[in-house]
């Protein structure tokens, strides 16, 4: 019973730290956040002004407004250029970074996960003669990131959108399959037999044991990550040899609050 007590307290004290630890990242996360939206703000009242300024500089005859002449080809390839420029400088702060190619602009996402710098991928588009929208010419996007459908949805209108969905999606699958490496390195005393994961990382079920505390008691549990964007489980289903485990309402509760290797260490 004191045993049991202590670890209690401990496991509670353990989660107030990682709750302060979470708190003050939300705090980073938002002041980031504001400061991205202030400078988008200041960017889109350079822009009113500017078309104001236009406006003003071709009115119409007799106060009537004229009808705006098509622009020819070079004025649009002109507009596209300033236009990424200025999507340049803002990605530059999420991750997403790029150049102007011959033809057109070259992305790269490069993903994270806690800090620790993991893999880039690389995106080039291409703007299309007849319109202002962009197509894919080539890319390392892995297969399973639906990269297809992202670009039906965003891409014709939304380019910012479609990288910062795209980005999101990229980053998530990166951080889940960062966590079950760290989880196997680090921890492979703990596993029981071969984890089961799939090409995206979303659906991850492993076994294992707690040395020194579980006795002859293995778990099994299942995560599944239902947000593509998140690197964090959405649910968690488990059981243990030893039926009923007092301890695993706690082990199921990490799993959907921390990291998997966190997790594990908490335990």
């Amino acid at each position: 019973g004191v045993l049991a007590h202590l670890e209690m307290l401990e496991f509670q004290a353990h989660r107030e730290a990682v709750e302060q630890e979470e708190k003050e990242k939300r705090k980073e996360k938002s002041a980031f956040l504001r400061a991205k939206i202030r400078e988008l703000r200041l960017q889109r009242d350079q822009l009113r002004e500017k078309l104001e300024l236009l406006e003003k500089a071709q009115p119409g005859k007799e106060g009537i407004p004229a009808d705006p002449a098509l622009p020819s080809p070079r004025e649009v390839l002109e507009w596209k250029i300033r236009n990424l420029r200025e999507l340049l400088q803002v990605f530059q702060l999420t991750g997403i970074s790029g150049k102007l190619s011959k033809h057109g602009i070259c992305f790269c996402l490069r993903t994270a996960f806690e800090g620790s710098f993991l893999d880039s991928f690389h995106l080039e588009l291409l703007p299309r003669p007849e319109s202002r929208e962009f197509r894919i010419q080539r890319h390392s996007i892995p297969p399973f990131i639906p990269l297809e459908q992202l670009s039906r949805k965003f891409l014709p209108s939304d380019l910012r959108g479609f990288l910062d969905v795209l980005f999101q999606h990229l980053n998530a699958f990166v951080g889940r399959r960062h966590q079950l490496e760290q989880f196997q390195e680090q921890f492979s005393e703990w596993i029981q037999g071969i984890p089961h994961c799939n090409s995206l990382c979303n659906l991850l079920s492993f076994q294992y044991r707690i040395p020194g505390k579980s006795g002859n008691s293995v778990f099994q549990t299942r995560l599944l990550y239902g947000d593509p964007c998140r690197s964090l489980p959405t649910d968690v289903a488990g059981s243990c040899s030893a039926d009923p485990s007092p301890a695993f309402p706690e082990h199921s509760e990490l799993f959907r609050r921390l990291a998997l290797p966190r997790a594990f260490r908490a335990l």
